[in-house]
């Protein structure tokens, strides 16, 4: 055998071995044999460097560090999965898709680890690895070949073995790169025990690993990786169904998950699923979850979208770790609507990974109904991974000293009183000139949905009120082009060139036009607490100005339809503090005072919304706050901005406010977006 046959055949057999050895954990040579096999590679490969090729073995040891990553557009999206956060959850995904195609229900299904790592994505050309990259945003991401390279689980060249399946003449996979938690925790070991920095927890350590220069470094770490998907594939045939795809990859030499399995029925997929919620420690990885998939590609394909979430499957996740920590202090923030939130603050813990110092408490009566005591030992729980907040305390912990914690009478940032109104857990400061609701009063006042004054920025609004210019809401319509230029800095000019007098010109001009909005616009800009963009238009339907919505009792504006008890007090209220009657007198006299048009109403529209209340909260996925309410009115349906019984529906997004809360302790239907074009249909 001549020696450029001898090195292609030594190439072949150390990538073979590579794989039984990292990849199977089933070596059928010694490492003595395998390091021979290298060695004598090493030797060809210092004779006759020209012949190196990328596929080749010794590459794994990193190249010098790359000045900076490059981009890499995906050949088609990577794309994330829609949560559920429970059983009940996962069987609402399973009945909705089952309405978009009736196939679903014959289907059999995947089950497949949800590994907290990094993912990937490897191209591979003529069963050559040419190139890795990170998921970015899932259109680009950054080259990061040269790093993953040295991860030893990657096949440099597939088939790894020569009697495997032959693979498309270009393929591109996706997979999960992690650090395993064994690995993990020695690897800290070592750095602790030379004095270096520990790393959190494994994900991102893997993640940081990935995403630095210096592929040396990348290959001293323990990082390994798991192939689930093939996301683009040219000249050869690739598996339809998922199930038959991991064992394609197998085959190939990809390293695959080896507790992914097949149902023929949905109920068996979430038994399985629950059960490694408690056995989740017996994996060697991080892992938040499991994956159901449709295991018909074609027919997962066929289901489309929600936004970027592909229907074809869903991410089950396990609920939150839970640990416990010393609850040092409560202290009470201001929100913009003047409600009091009060917040823990505790003995810094790790949680998943991440470190909390702060965690949520609720309210006053979460705070008294549980017990929870400055100095307690208390359960702290992320909630979807993302919102820490206080479970409550471990009372046999306690030793006496812990103090009950008595809810301020005053607000702390003003010494005004605090009110509380019937039917609410929250207690508010109704001081609008509140310097803690100041700056956030402002900055609503001017937004789009309210003024719209363009140009007010949060750092002029921030420079006005520290110079004492505004005080108020109604201070900006006093605002002269000096007191103006005073608060423009250097980063509200889109150019060094613009000059500030034009900025102070352009935010008069916008001042001045702000004062034709509507009376619904300025209802809504006043930031009245349970008063949102619906109910200011409904005010403005039925009073003609500010003053007649001052002189109104709560019992008048329990006349409106959807007006309850609780939003007519709040309005009332707000109109007969001293301090705001001064900012509707200062309004008023700056001229803005835009007329209602009292007694109208809209014309009402029968459709397959007829009937039925909904509130809207959070943020969806592809609709805005008007296209939500413009598709629900014109299907005949009726948005408010409060919850009662008489709500049909709560629609839910992202980041949900206290309304998620209400609905739920009244038993309010939830769905989300999808559910809500599911009844328009």
């Amino acid at each position: 055998m001549d020696t450029k046959s001898r090195y292609e055949e030594l190439k072949q057999q150390i990538h073979f071995h590579n794989y039984r050895y990292h990849v199977l954990d089933a070596p059928i040579i010694s490492d003595l044999e395998f390091d021979r096999l290298l060695n004598e590679l090493k030797k060809i490969e210092a004779d006759h460097p020209d012949w190196i090729t990328t596929d080749s073995p010794t590459r794994r040891a990193g190249a010098r560090p790359a000045d900076r990553f490059e981009k890499v557009r995906h050949p088609a999206p990577i794309l994330s999965l829609a949560n559920a956060f429970g059983a009940d959850d996962a069987r609402g995904w399973f009945e909705r898709v089952k309405r978009i195609d009736d196939r679903v229900e014959k289907a059999k299904f995947v089950v497949e680890p949800k590994i907290d790592g990094l993912s990937v994505v490897l191209h591979y050309r003529d069963g050559i690895f040419v190139q890795g990259a990170t998921r970015g945003d899932g259109e680009i991401g950054e080259d990061i070949t040269s790093n993953l390279r040295t991860v030893r689980t990657i096949p440099l060249r597939i088939p790894v073995d020569a009697k495997g399946p032959k693979p498309p003449s270009y393929l591109v996979v996706r997979g999960e790169a992690f650090m395993p938690i064994e690995e993990f925790e020695k690897l800290n070991q070592r750095l602790e025990e030379a004095g270096q920095k520990t790393y959190l927890n494994p994900r991102n350590t893997a993640a940081g690993s990935l995403r630095q220069l210096d592929p040396a470094l990348t290959a001293s770490r323990p990082l390994t990786l798991l192939v689930y998907q093939v996301i683009h594939s040219e000249g050869g045939k690739v598996p339809t169904s998922q199930w038959e795809l991991l064992e394609w990859l197998k085959a190939l030499g990809f390293p695959v998950t080896d507790i992914a399995r097949r149902f023929d029925d949905f109920e068996k997929a979430i038994s399985y699923t629950e059960s490694w919620d408690k056995k989740r420690d017996e994996l060697s990885y991080e892992a938040d979850g499991m994956v159901i998939k449709i295991d018909d590609l074609n027919l997962a394909a066929d289901l489309g979208f929600v936004g970027k979430d592909p229907r074809g499957a869903i991410a089950f996740k396990f609920p939150a770790r839970e640990v416990t920590t010393k609850l040092n202090d409560i202290r009470v923030n201001v929100g913009r609507t003047g409600v009091l939130i009060p917040n823990a603050v505790l003995e810094p813990v790790e949680i998943g990974g991440v470190v909390v110092e702060r965690a949520t408490l609720h309210n006053f009566d979460y705070i008294a109904e549980k017990d929870i005591r400055v100095g307690d030992r208390v359960l702290v729980k992320r909630a979807g991974e993302v919102i820490p907040y206080v479970i409550g305390p471990v009372a046999d912990a306690r030793t006496g000293k812990e103090k009950k914690y008595k809810p301020p009478t005053e607000c702390p940032a003003c010494g005004q009183p605090v009110e509380h109104f019937e039917d609410e857990v929250a207690w508010y400061c109704v001081n609008s000139a509140c310097p803690a609701q100041l700056i956030r009063n402002v900055e609503h006042f001017v937004s789009r949905g309210a003024m719209d004054m363009v140009g007010m920025g949060i750092r002029i609004v921030e420079k006005l009120i520290e110079t004492g210019k505004v005080k108020d809401v109604a201070d900006i319509y006093k605002l002269n082009r000096t007191d103006i230029l005073t608060a423009v800095t250097k980063k509200e000019r889109k150019t060094e060139k613009e000059p500030p007098g034009k900025i102070a010109d352009n935010l008069l001009a916008s001042i001045e036009a702000s004062k034709s909005r509507s009376l619904a616009r300025l209802i809504t800009a006043l930031g009245i607490r349970g008063v949102g963009e619906v109910s200011a238009a409904d005010l403005a339907r039925n009073f003609m100005d500010l003053d007649a919505i001052s002189n109104a009792s709560a019992e008048d504006l329990q006349q409106i339809a959807g007006f309850g008890p609780s939003i007519a007090e709040s309005i009332a209220e707000w109109f007969s503090r001293p301090a705001n009657k001064k900012v509707i007198k200062k309004l008023k006299a700056a001229g803005v005072w835009p007329k209602g048009i009292a007694g109208t109403r809209q014309a009402t529209v029968e459709g397959k919304l007829s009937g039925l209340t909904f509130v809207v909260t959070g943020t969806l996925p592809t609709l805005s706050r008007d296209d939500v309410k413009d598709l629900i009115e014109s299907n005949g349906g009726k948005v408010t901005d409060s919850v009662s019984k008489k709500t049909s529906y709560l629609v839910l997004g992202e980041a949900p406010g206290s309304k998620f809360d209400k609905a739920r302790s009244l038993g309010i239907k939830i769905i989300g977006e999808e559910e809500l074009m599911e009844l328009v249909k």
